[in-house]
């Protein structure tokens, strides 16, 4: 039988469990362009901008390691399972496809509700299946509009997306 000591000052293994998990939020978040998600979770987690500054140099360090060291859904898959550690609460995050509550999201942007969409956003840092909800609502309202008013936002995407005007 082995026996374990531990060391003065030694984080026990559920913190360093926690630790993980909170750090995979960020680096999924991070990963994913979520600055919303990535700002709240520091928010929760450091006061001192100099410590925020630090924190994120080592997402983008530690975002660059997964990148280089998987596939990026074999990346994914790692960060979600860390992130899934984290113990439920204000840390938790919401990192799969039943979490992406893409309904509720559209429901509070035409609600007006400001705060419930930044708490949605916020709390999925990994927002691949919450775009793709959003993509799956856009493409079922799309019969439903007239013709001229989805040339009208079609013409509207091209004109910020091109520098120079589209001939028409």
């Amino acid at each position: 039988m082995v026996t374990a000591h531990k060391l003065a000052g030694e984080l026990p293994a559920q913190r360093v469990e926690e630790a993980k998990g909170r750090a995979a939020s960020l680096l999924l978040a991070f990963r994913h362009g979520n600055q919303v998600a990535f700002d709240a979770a520091l928010d929760r987690l450091l006061d001192d901008q100099a410590e925020r500054e630090v924190v994120t140099l080592l997402a983008w360090v530690a975002a660059e390691a997964v990148r280089k060291a998987y596939a990026p859904e074999v990346g994914d898959k790692v960060l979600r399972a860390l992130a899934r550690r984290a113990p439920q609460g204000e840390i938790g995050v919401l990192v799969d496809e039943e979490s992406a509550d893409a309904a509720r999201l559209i429901e509070a942007v035409r609600g007006g509700q400001v705060a419930a969409v930044r708490q949605l956003v916020a709390a999925t840092p990994d927002t691949t299946f919450l775009l793709g909800g959003l993509l799956q609502a856009v493409a079922m309202m799309l019969p439903l509009l007239p013709e001229d008013e989805v040339d009208e936002v079609l013409a509207e995407l091209r004109l910020r997306q091109s520098p120079v005007p589209a001939a028409v």
